[in-house]
């Protein structure tokens, strides 16, 4: 590696290119360059670690050209303390500049040399769809052609048993642009129309969305309509389309409604929890409810230990969790499932 180069940051600087840098593990979340600089720097724990790893979004670009943004979809390994191994994002950068040196935009074909690389790869279409619709949004760029179709259907003016036609670029589109026009007022009034097979991927971009108060309270009324109903897969896609919502009381809400009913001791559920809504577990008496659950479930005996370690890795929650293990009024169960994690 370059002795002048010893982050991702310095060699993007090198480059001479702007960029930006967006967590695409947990849901679609920019990190501002203070901190992503405090993260390869391994001052700080990288903040949304999934699997023991930081799944990043790169995006940058030459600002004297026209041409569309390059974008690094990249996989670094972290330590015990969620902390960047940096030689894993020195290995990553000596390869770029081995390719393509510090010439990092211009050549397509040069550029493709690295998609072989071991610390690339591909979020889920969902994710592609939505971090694609985000960035047009940022660039000011117009919205894919599937965009005004979907916008008619949340009209109500192609019926919404008409869904086969939608595209989920176009829903990305819609998503992150529920500010314009009027997609937010037509999606509010549609939400309780609409079949199951548009909610789940609308519910899976949702979640990367701080969404309106006035739609967060739309999506609770529906949300606790089908816990009261026990209906597992709607109540988890509610749950993940409000768990982003800025107003936090209403998705604790919907979270506390569902840990007193018989669907907190569904698997789907659970997993949602720990995956979506990990901030809502800071408060100590939900985090000891939410684990107590998981220690109860039968169908999936890993499952604790799974989320346990899931959990712990995110700083702002590890001292709850940890906690957890010195709390004295647990049922038998959750000491059961504390005690296997020593085994």
């Amino acid at each position: 590696m370059d002795k002048n180069i010893a982050t991702l940051a310095q060699l993007l600087d090198a480059a001479g290119t702007q960029w930006r840098v967006y967590d695409i593990g947990r849901r679609i979340a920019k990190i501002d360059k203070t901190t992503f600089t405090k993260i390869e720097n391994a001052d700080i724990p990288y903040p949304f670690p999934l699997q023991q790893h930081a799944f990043l979004a790169i995006q940058f670009w030459d600002p004297k050209a026209s041409k569309e943004p390059y974008i690094w979809f990249l996989k670094l390994p972290l330590d015990e303390q969620s902390k960047l191994i940096q030689a894993s994002r020195n290995h990553f950068a000596s390869m770029v500049i081995e390719a393509l040196g510090t010439q990092l935009t211009g050549d397509d074909q040069q550029a493709g040399q690295l998609d072989n690389n071991p610390y690339v790869f591909t979020p889920n279409a969902n994710k592609r769809a939505a971090f694609n619709a985000l960035m047009k949004v940022e660039l000011n760029q117009p919205a894919s052609i599937y965009y005004e179709h979907v916008q008619l259907y949340f009209s109500g003016k192609l019926g919404f048993d008409d869904w086969q036609s939608l595209a989920l670029q176009g829903l990305a589109d819609f998503v992150m642009r529920l500010d314009k026009d009027q997609n937010e007022a037509n999606l509010i009034t549609a939400l309780s129309d609409i079949p199951e097979d548009v909610i789940a991927p609308l519910s899976a971009l949702l979640e990367h969305v701080a969404i309106s108060t006035v739609l967060a309270e739309a999506l609770l009324h529906l949300g606790k309509q089908a816990v009261n109903n026990e209906h597992t897969s709607l109540t988890v896609h509610y749950l993940r389309a409000i768990s982003f919502a800025p107003a936090t009381g209403l998705t604790a809400q919907l979270i506390d409604c569902i840990l007193v009913s018989p669907l907190g001791q569904q698997t789907d559920v659970q997993l949602t929890i720990a995956g979506r809504c990990w901030q809502h577990l800071q408060q100590p008496e939900r985090l000891h409810l939410y684990m107590d659950l998981v220690a109860q479930n039968k169908t999936e005996p890993t499952l604790f230990a799974g989320i346990f370690a899931d959990l712990v890795a995110i700083s702002t929650i590890r001292p709850h969790v940890l906690a957890l293990l010195r709390i004295e009024n647990r049922s038998e169960q959750l000491a059961r499932a504390i005690g296997g994690l020593f085994k």
